[in-house]
């Protein structure tokens, strides 16, 4: 089986991401004195969405990213896409902490559902 060199990096550098999200919550959850939930409170709600957000969306890149690197994609096409998806989740989780929508968080929504539309249809199109 071949080896996978350019998805472990972008696997990598969003867990520590990820990571980094969950201390966050945990920050507010001591700061704001909730256990669970968002105990009715704006920046626990928007911490724990940020986090929630990430975990929604990464995954499936980071499936996509794979199947193609498997089956053969150059290299500037998987970096292409996965530093996107990083630029993209980079910008969305602070822009969701701010007040109201921020150009970041526009940003950062649209490198990742960009990111999963051209993942998706390129993994179709190399499939089929």
């Amino acid at each position: 089986m071949e080896k996978l060199l350019i998805t472990p990096i972008y696997a990598a550098i969003f867990a520590l991401i990820m990571v980094g999200l969950s201390f966050y919550v945990i920050k507010m959850r001591y700061k704001h004195r909730v256990s669970l939930g968002d105990g009715g409170n704006q920046e626990m709600l928007k911490a724990i969405r940020a986090h929630g957000n990430f975990t929604e969306y990464v995954p499936i890149a980071l499936i996509l990213l794979v199947l193609l690197e498997l089956n053969g994609e150059s290299a500037v096409v998987l970096h292409g896409f996965g530093s996107a998806m990083l630029v993209g989740r980079l910008c969305h989780a602070p822009g969701l902490n701010s007040r109201g929508t921020t150009i970041f968080r526009q940003l950062g929504m649209v490198l990742t559902f960009g990111v999963l539309l051209g993942l998706a249809g390129l993994t179709l199109v190399r499939m089929l």
